[in-house]
């Protein structure tokens, strides 16, 4: 099992807050890798909210050819993070030449585009970048995105976050989720390693998805380039988040009908029962099959957790208004905010959705037998 942790703050904060929560959770983890994602950014790129970010690592070689690519293309330099590293690794942990956090002035003709197709075209740009890297094993990009950092590592989460110097306040954001990866499925590829991202959808996983290859052709067969890579069964929970809500236009309440529709009498009993006896139809293939605790971000800075069926993984929501965890562990939550009310912690069962919006007040709860409001 795999051990989870998000946070959302109205006030920035430090990576290290998620990875001491992770540490906390240490048991339900191997230390084999630590993957996290910052959102919603603080300290310098408070002020360039527009401008890419490219998030990765890169041999010497690899961030020569990084380069001369871009300027090609007309990308400059904006803003970057230097990360000294120590001369050794932490025990398991390779020796990488460079990690890059790098944000970008686009390219001049990139200013006459609309904001949907420049962001169209950094995901093309990103898959490029990690189709080269491939070929030469010379890069791994994690993302290109405004506002937008990822980190991964193998090794220890606590000891690759005081190598890689990570409470650094150029790292603070308002919105952190972090994974303590046990290796369970693969061979350890830095793509395998949870949080997923696209397009402004992040999720991360504890579980399994035995029904990943259908879904994985399902994606693939629709015709849009991002549904690509898959090294992990969990990354195509992201994916169905993203067709769920870019593609169907539906929202985060709906996500939950996708991947675990309700069941043929609790359908018919449903106000909206024929929209989702529709659904269930079109999208069978997209069902998962777990168990799963699922954990994400929404582009409008929402975060979400939801269980499948099988309701075996565990997940616990909490907090006071300015600041919520989502954890796997109630300890893990304790170690972030002792001082909330500890009796509105919320554990989901399989037929919630727990969401905390951008304004970060409260936490609601959204039942898969009630109304849907969209639809109203």
């Amino acid at each position: 099992m795999c051990r989870l942790f998000a946070i959302t703050s109205k006030s920035p904060l430090s990576p290290m807050v998620a990875i001491e929560a992770l540490n906390v959770m240490k048991e339900g983890h191997d230390g084999s890798g630590v993957g996290l994602f910052l959102r919603d950014l603080g300290g310098p790129f408070e002020e360039m909210k527009d401008a890419p970010i490219l998030s990765g690592i890169f041999s010497d070689d690899g961030l020569k050819r990084l380069d001369t690519f871009m300027m090609d293309i007309g990308f400059m330099t904006k803003y970057k993070i230097s990360i000294k590293l120590p001369k050794t690794p932490p025990s398991g942990t390779p020796k990488r030449d460079v990690y890059l956090v790098r944000a970008y002035e686009y390219p001049e003709e990139w200013e006459r585009l609309s904001s949907e197709e420049r962001l169209s075209r950094l995901l093309i740009l990103r898959l490029e970048l990690r189709k080269m890297g491939e070929e030469k094993g010379d890069m791994i990009v994690f993302s290109f995105w405004p506002d937008v950092i990822m980190l991964k590592e193998i090794g220890d989460p606590l000891q690759v976050a005081e190598y890689l110097g990570l409470d650094r306040k150029e790292l603070a954001a308002r919105i952190i989720m972090a994974q303590g990866r046990q290796n369970t499925n693969y061979a350890i590829n830095l793509y395998a390693c949870h949080p997923f991202f696209i397009e402004g959808f992040s999720t991360m996983t504890n579980g399994e998805n035995t029904a990943f290859v259908p879904i994985k052709e399902y994606l693939m067969s629709r015709g849009f380039h991002g549904y690509m890579g898959y090294q992990s069964d969990s990354e195509v929970f992201t994916h169905i988040l993203h067709y769920s809500i870019n593609r169907l236009g539906l929202d985060i309440e709906a996500y939950k009908h996708v991947i675990t529709p309700l069941q043929r009498d609790d359908i018919e009993k449903h106000p909206n029962a024929q929209f989702l006896k529709h659904l269930k139809q079109a999208c069978r293939r997209l069902i998962i099959d777990g168990p799963n605790c699922v954990m994400g971000s929404l582009p409008d800075h929402s975060l979400f957790m939801v269980q499948d069926r099988k309701k075996l993984r565990p997940g616990v929501a909490g907090g006071k208004p300015g600041k919520f965890v989502f954890s796997s562990e109630i300890c893990g939550l304790d170690a972030v905010i002792p001082d909330r009310d500890k009796s509105k912690d919320f554990q989901p069962m399989y037929l919630d959705t727990v969401i905390v919006g951008p304004e970060r007040e409260e936490i609601k709860i959204c039942c898969q037998t009630e109304a849907l409001n969209h639809l109203h």
